[in-house]
């Protein structure tokens, strides 16, 4: 029983965790929010922002950043269920709303790319510019 329990843990771990020299994260593994999310955009990961970030950002699909992301109310509340059981919980002071305003993406990220880069990906937040393999979840230096 031990053993399983730690090899459950571990896959756990390995599909959810984000490791800062690893550069594996969790994919969204649910279908509808896959779809939903990921037809305009890259799905996050939900452990990249905090569960009050993601509630505040679902919350308000009518302005998803200047768009309107709007979907029916079942699949609203489908998709932020699946992001607030799967995101980091705890007490944030300030909670970003932005992946690419957190101090780890700025981090990575700060000396890193050229004006070549940002201005071929667009935005900062299209992570598929460079991390070909974003959607499965590799970030590493592509």
């Amino acid at each position: 029983m031990k053993k399983v329990t730690v090899s459950v843990l571990m896959l756990v771990a390995t599909a959810m965790t984000a490791s800062a020299d690893g550069k594996r994260y969790g994919t969204i593994r649910d279908k509808v929010t896959r779809e939903e999310c990921g037809a305009c955009h890259l799905a996050y990961p939900a452990g990249f922002l905090p569960a009050v970030s993601w509630k505040k950002i679902i919350g308000n699909l009518p302005d998803h950043f200047g768009d309107d992301a709007s979907l029916d109310e079942e699949t609203t509340k489908h998709v932020l269920n699946y992001y607030l059981k799967h995101s980091r919980h705890g007490k944030f002071r300030n909670p970003a709303m932005r992946i690419t305003e957190l101090r780890w993406f700025v981090r990575e990220h700060r000396h890193e790319v050229s004006r070549r880069a940002r201005k071929r990906a667009g935005t900062m937040s299209n992570c598929q510019a460079c991390h070909r393999g974003a959607a499965r979840g590799y970030f590493d230096d592509d």
